[in-house]
C-alpha cells in the first residue's frame, strides 16, 4: 500500500471524525493529520479509539490563519487534503452570517492558496477534496432531484457561504489546473452527532422529557444518509474522483421531518420501556424557520455509476443504530451538552 500524507480539516466534528477513523484504520501507511479549531462542535472525545494510533496526528488551529496553514504544509508535506471544516448549522447562520462567510469562504480560500503554493509545479499525485452540501441547490419543490448540473440557488447564509466556497474550488481547478474535486451530500445522521441537529436533538430531549420542537407543520422533506456510508463515499471520491468534477452523495431515503420525529418517539418509548405515545406527547410545533427550504433530494447516480459506491445502511437499520449508540453513550451526550468535553483537549494535548 502506498504511503500518503493527508490533511483532514474539521476532523473532530461529526462527519470528520468518522472520516478520520476510517482513514486511520483502513490505511495504516498513510499519515492522517486532523486539523480542528475545536469550536463547540469539534470534540476530540469522538476519536478516543484511534488517538494513539501511530499514523494519526492532531493539530489544533484555525483555517483563517494563513501563515499557520503554510507552516503546516511545510511541516507535513501533504499530498492530499479533505476539507470538512465548516460552520454548518442553518439556524446559527441566520443569527451570525458573517461568521459563516469567514469560515466557509475565506477559510476555504486560505486552504486553497496554501495548497496551491505548496504544490505548484508538481500536482502529480496531489488532490484537494472539498466536502459541500446539497443545500447549495436550493429547494426541490417540484418533485425533481438534484443532479450535479442543477442550478446553484442557495437560500440561507449557510448555503450561500458553501456555494461560494464551491465556486472557489472549481475556479482554482480551472484557473491553475489545481487538482481539486468536490462532493455535495444530503443530511447525515448517526453516532457522535452534535445535539443541535434534528435527530440527536429529538433523542436527547426525549431522554430528558423536554419538548420536541418541530418547525411549522413538520412537512419539510430531507434525504437522510447514514454517516458511515458518507465516510465510505468520501474515501471513494478521494481515491477515485476525477479532478474538476462534482459528485452528489445521497441516501435515496426521503423523510418528512414530522415522520422522523414520530418514528424516533416510537422507538425510544419501546427502548426505554415507556408506554407507547409517551414521547409523542412532547412534540411541540414552533414557528417555521425563515426561508426554510421545503425539500432536498439528491440523485447520486453519477458517483454510483463511476465508482460502484452505494449507500448500504437502510434508514430503519441506521436510526436503530443511532438511537442505540446515544442510549449507550449518554455520558458523551452529557459532556457535549454541558461543555465538559472541552476539557478533554487540555487533559490530552496541552503541555506535551
Amino acid at each position: 500500500m502506498a504511503s500518503r500524507k493527508v490533511l483532514i480539516t474539521g476532523g473532530a466534528g461529526f462527519i470528520g471524525s468518522h472520516v478520520v477513523r476510517l482513514f486511520v484504520n483502513k490505511y495504516p501507511t498513510y499519515t492522517i493529520v486532523n486539523l480542528d479549531k475545536l469550536t463547540y462542535a469539534g470534540n476530540l472525545e469522538n476519536l478516543r479509539d484511534i488517538e494513539k494510533k501511530p499514523n494519526y496526528k492532531f493539530e489544533k488551529g484555525d483555517i483563517l490563519e494563513v501563515d499557520f496553514l503554510r507552516d503546516l504544509f511545510k511541516k507535513y508535506d501533504f499530498d492530499g487534503v479533505i476539507h470538512l471544516a465548516a460552520e454548518s448549522h442553518v439556524d446559527r447562520s441566520l443569527h451570525n452570517p458573517t461568521e459563516f462567510a469567514m469560515t466557509n469562504i475565506i477559510g476555504t480560500l486560505n486552504l486553497l492558496i496554501a495548497a496551491n503554493a505548496a504544490w505548484t509545479g508538481n500536482f502529480e499525485g496531489k488532490k484537494f477534496y472539498h466536502v459541500s452540501t446539497d443545500e447549495v441547490y436550493g429547494s426541490a419543490d417540484n418533485g425533481e432531484f438534484f443532479t450535479e448540473t442543477t442550478k446553484i440557488d442557495p437560500r440561507s447564509p449557510y448555503s450561500a457561504s458553501k456555494a461560494s466556497s464551491d465556486h472557489f474550488v472549481l475556479a482554482f481547478n480551472n484557473s491553475y489546473h489545481f487538482p481539486s474535486v468536490l462532493s455535495r451530500c444530503s443530511n447525515n445522521y448517526g453516532p457522535y452527532h452534535f445535539p443541535e441537529k434534528l435527530i440527536p436533538l429529538i433523542i436527547n430531549n426525549i431522554l430528558n422529557n423536554k419538548p420536541l420542537p418541530v418547525y411549522g407543520k413538520g412537512e419539510n422533506v430531507r434525504d437522510w444518509l447514514f454517516v458511515e456510508d458518507h465516510a465510505r463515499a468520501i474515501d471513494t471520491v478521494f481515491h477515485q474522483g476525477k479532478h474538476g468534477e462534482v459528485y452528489n452523495i445521497g441516501g435515496n431515503n426521503e423523510w418528512k421531518n414530522i415522520d422522523i420525529v414520530r418514528l424516533i418517539c416510537h422507538l425510544m418509548d419501546k427502548k426505554l420501556g415507556r408506554p407507547e405515545g409517551t414521547s409523542e406527547k412532547l412534540i411541540t410545533f414552533v414557528k417555521d424557520r425563515p426561508g426554510h427550504d421545503l425539500r432536498y433530494a439528491i440523485d447520486p447516480s453519477k458517483l454510483m455509476a463511476e465508482t460502484g459506491w452505494r449507500p448500504e445502511t437502510t434508514f430503519e437499520v441506521g436510526i436503530e443504530k443511532t438511537i442505540d449508540w446515544f442510549l449507550t453513550n449518554q455520558e458523551w451526550l452529557k459532556h457535549v451538552t454541558s461543555g465538559e468535553y472541552l476539557k478533554y483537549y487540555s487533559n490530552m494535548y496541552q503541555g506535551r
